[in-house]
């Protein structure tokens, strides 16, 4: 009796509201359940942030691990309300679920309110940037983009917050405008201001009571296009004084894909190249202002085979170079020599269904003696010089 009540009152609002009769609204739930199997093996120390890694009460060991772990599972509400003249409001409440341990965090992910027309999309809330859209393009999309073979490890630092020079991090206080496609083409803009609440459990990403005063921002713009066989993806992001006051830090990416079977799905492979800079403010050991400059590049391959993808990624970054003091560090970047490093990749999907994914896969970081990256989702800690493997079996289903 009470939800028939609620029923006929919601009808009865939406009757005598203004403009009833030109609001269409429709809300879908939606979510994924991603969750692997990890064999995990790779030097770490007892305090593998302390710099006297090695030293007795801080051993270095290389042990290997073995864990259940929850890939960017998600559950998720979105909507739209056609409000007339071709405008339309739209919205998503998007929120993590640890699917291993149980939890999550209400509205942790894409989380927004806007407008779309023909004009484009406009949009406030909390979501990732244009830089994030270079990775689908070369990345392990059969994987998701997720778990421990995420080829976001070495590329973008995505392990990173944005205090720590990451470029792959999901920011909230956000405006962002996407252009309608125009024939395969398509842009986008994204400014992420830095704000402090007391109730922020990420003011890592968001902003703290500092950088809000300094008037701290993230800028990304990003040019695409897609159609028929060829993706390819052009972004740049700028963060300004983030880091720290006087420090503003830049990365660019290019991305090109090509599907040689995009005429017969599934006759041919796609073809995918990367290219990446990285450059960070410093201050040198006369307090004169230094850069620290990274160069990636990277290469991947994706074959149909048995009903399922093979996909197989390799990527490089160089030795960090600039003007700042040998042994300077961003991350896993430093200043030097033997601090270059590469991540290789061999997965395998298998869809049992529409909604139902099977995959396994092998990565493996080589990290040179003075490089110190890690792995993107489900980090483990490393050291420098660590070679970190990973060994991984997982099921995706989606509703």
């Amino acid at each position: 009796m009470k939800s028939t009540f609620i029923t006929l009152f919601v009808a009865s609002a939406t009757f005598f509201s203004p403009g009833a009769e030109a609001q269409i609204a429709n809300v879908r739930l939606y979510g994924s359940l991603n969750v692997d199997l990890e064999f995990v093996n790779g030097a770490t120390c007892n305090n593998p942030s302390s710099p006297g890694c090695g030293a007795a009460g801080n051993e270095r060991q290389n042990p290997t691990v073995v864990r259940v772990s929850s890939n960017s599972s998600r559950f998720g509400m979105r909507g739209s309300e056609y409000l007339g003249q071709g405008q339309v409001a739209i919205f998503q409440i998007e929120s993590s679920v640890q699917a291993d341990t149980s939890g999550g965090a209400l509205a942790g992910r894409e989380t927004f309110v806007g407008l779309q027309g023909d004009w484009g999309t406009l949009k406030l809330g909390h979501f990732l940037t244009p830089y994030d859209d270079i990775l689908p393009i070369f990345g392990n999309a059969p994987t998701l983009t997720t778990s421990m073979l995420s080829t976001a490890a070495i590329w973008a630092q995505g392990p990173l917050s944005k205090v720590q020079g990451g470029f792959d991090a999901r920011l909230g206080n956000s405006i962002r405008y996407e252009t309608p496609p125009m024939g395969g083409f398509s842009g986008e803009l994204q400014y992420s201001t830095r704000d402090f609440s007391l109730d922020d459990v990420d003011t890592a990403n968001n902003g703290d009571h500092i950088s809000e005063l300094r008037h701290a921002n993230v800028v990304g713009i990003g040019a695409f296009y897609s159609k028929g066989p060829i993706d390819f993806g052009v972004a740049y992001e700028r963060n300004n004084k983030i880091r720290a006051e006087t420090f503003n830090d830049d990365a660019f990416s290019i991305a090109g894909a090509y599907d040689f079977g995009f005429a017969l799905p599934g006759v041919g492979p796609r073809l995918g190249v990367v290219y990446e800079r990285l450059r960070y403010d410093t201050l040198t050991s006369d307090l004169k202002r230094g850069d620290l400059k990274r160069d990636f590049w990277g290469v991947s391959a994706t074959v149909p085979a048995g009903g399922g993808s093979i996909y197989a990624f390799w990527g490089r970054a160089g030795n960090g170079k600039g003007s700042a003091d040998d042994g300077t560090a961003v991350g896993g970047l430093t200043k030097g020599a033997v601090s270059a490093a590469e991540q290789w990749e061999l997965s395998y999907s298998y869809p049992l269904s529409l909604r139902t994914l099977l995959y396994a896969g092998f990565v493996k970081l080589n990290n040179r003696a003075n490089a110190r990256y890690s792995f993107n989702i489900n980090d483990y800690s490393t050291v420098p010089g660590a070679k970190p493997t990973g060994l991984v079996f997982g099921m995706a289903h989606f509703f």
